[in-house]
C-alpha cells in the first residue's frame, strides 16, 4: 500500500473474469470463498480481501470504513480491475456498503447482512444486549475496543455462530468439510489477536459515514426465509 502496509487477498475463477469483491463476515480471512466450481463457467473472478489486521494483511493504525474504501481503491488500481462488483456477507455488509457509497463498485449484493444498527430509527427495535453494546461503543470506543479484545476469541465466535444459527444452517456449518474451512478462516482472522476483529466491530456498530439512501448503484438484498435473527457481532 502507499503507506507501506501489506494487503493480502485470495482469488478464484478466471483472471479475465468479471471482478467480484467478497466482503467477508466477522473475523473471517479471505481464504473462504464461495461458488468456486461455478466461477469459470460464469466468468467471475472472485476476490476476497483480508481486511487490515486480519489474516495476512497488516493492521491499519486508524482503520475505519473510510480507510477500507481507500485500501480497496488502491487494490483496484494495482490490479487494473474494471466494472468491479461486490458481495457483502454478515458483518461485511457495512464495508461493502461503504464501497458502494463512494462509487468504488458498480453493483452490490448483500447476503444476510448487518443493518446500520446505530441508526436512530433502528434503536427501538434492538435487543437490550445489542443496544448496550452500541451505547458502550458510543460512550468510549477506545475503551470498549481494549476491554472486548481481552475476552474475544476465535472459539467463542465459532460457538456463537453455531448457537444462533437456524437448524438448517447449523447442519451445514457442522458438516466436516465446511466446518474445517470456516474455522480455519476464523483462526486466520485471529492470527494477529482479537484487536482487528474488535476494530471491525466498532466500525460496524458506530454511525456509518454515509447515507444508505444516497447509494445509487444497484443493490440486491438476499435473506432466507428460514434464517435465524442475525446477531450484531457476527
Amino acid at each position: 500500500m502507499a503507506d507501506g502496509r501489506i494487503l493480502s487477498w485470495y482469488e478464484w475463477g478466471p483472471g479475465d473474469g468479471l471482478p467480484v469483491l467478497f466482503c467477508t463476515g466477522a473475523a473471517m480471512s479471505g481464504s473462504l470463498g464461495f461458488g468456486a466450481p461455478h466461477l469459470q463457467e460464469l466468468g467471475i473472478r472472485l476476490i476476497a480481501i483480508d481486511r487490515p489486521g486480519l489474516g495476512r494483511s497488516d493492521p491499519h493504525p486508524e482503520k475505519s470504513l473510510s480507510s477500507w474504501v481507500e485500501d480497496v481503491a488502491q487494490l483496484i488500481a494495482f490490479t487494473d480491475l474494471y466494472d468491479v462488483q461486490a458481495v457483502g456477507f454478515s458483518q461485511g455488509a457495512p464495508f461493502a456498503f461503504a464501497l458502494a457509497a463512494r462509487d468504488v463498485i458498480a453493483a452490490l449484493a448483500i447476503v444476510s447482512g448487518q443493518d446500520d444498527l446505530a441508526h436512530p430509527s433502528i434503536a427501538p427495535l434492538l435487543h437490550p444486549d445489542v443496544a448496550g453494546l452500541i451505547h458502550a461503543i458510543r460512550q468510549d470506543p477506545c475503551g470498549f475496543e481494549e476491554s472486548f479484545a481481552r475476552v474475544a476469541t476465535q472459539e467463542a465466535l465459532w460457538q456463537l455462530i453455531i448457537g444462533m444459527s437456524s437448524e438448517r444452517d447449523r447442519t451445514y456449518y457442522l458438516s466436516p468439510q465446511f466446518s474445517d474451512a470456516y474455522q480455519q478462516c476464523l483462526r486466520e482472522g485471529f492470527a494477529n489477536g482479537a484487536r482487528p476483529y474488535v476494530r471491525d466491530l466498532v466500525d460496524a456498530l458506530s454511525p456509518w459515514p454515509f447515507e444508505l439512501e444516497q447509494i445509487h448503484v444497484p443493490v440486491d438484498l438476499w435473506y432466507g426465509g428460514a434464517d435465524a435473527i442475525e446477531c450484531c457481532i457476527i
